[in-house]
């Protein structure tokens, strides 16, 4: 796993998509597992700062809790319908995964194991879904 400045610069194009598409609305869903292994879903609020990927949880919240038990995340950016249309212009929406690092129990940083870009081709025909793992690197494949 790596920080967000690591993958930053293994892939900064990439990087700049996913970035764009996590900074273009304030509230993004993040996943952690419950005690008993099960998911959670959460609203969330992130925040890129100094090379680092960076999240909060309120005091005493399940999600925190999670976190702190056991670290796994998936973390969801907004999504918003392509304008029907208009398909090859919808951005698409981005995920990281990784495990989260508590700074003082109530804030987390970001280690990063997977980012990926899904979105449409140029001529809004294909499914192209990108993804970058540290081991991998950037990778890429169109469905129909």
């Amino acid at each position: 796993m790596t920080a967000w400045r690591e993958f930053e610069a293994a892939e900064p194009e990439f990087a700049r998509r996913v970035r764009a598409l996590f900074d273009a609305h304030k509230h993004k869903t993040i996943a952690t597992l419950r005690a008993g292994g099960s998911p959670r879903i959460s609203g969330i609020e992130t925040v890129f700062e100094d090379g680092e990927l960076a999240f909060g949880s309120m005091p005493n919240a399940r999600k925190g809790a999670d976190l702190r038990r056991d670290p796994r995340f998936a973390l969801h950016s907004a999504t918003v319908d392509p304008v029907e249309g208009a398909e090859a212009q919808w951005p698409g929406e981005a995920k990281i995964a990784g495990r989260a690092r508590t700074e003082d129990g109530e804030r987390f940083l970001a280690d990063v194991a997977e980012v990926v870009h899904t979105h449409l081709n140029e001529a809004a025909t294909l499914l192209v879904v990108e993804w970058w793992t540290p081991e991998g690197g950037l990778r890429k494949v169109e469905r129909e």
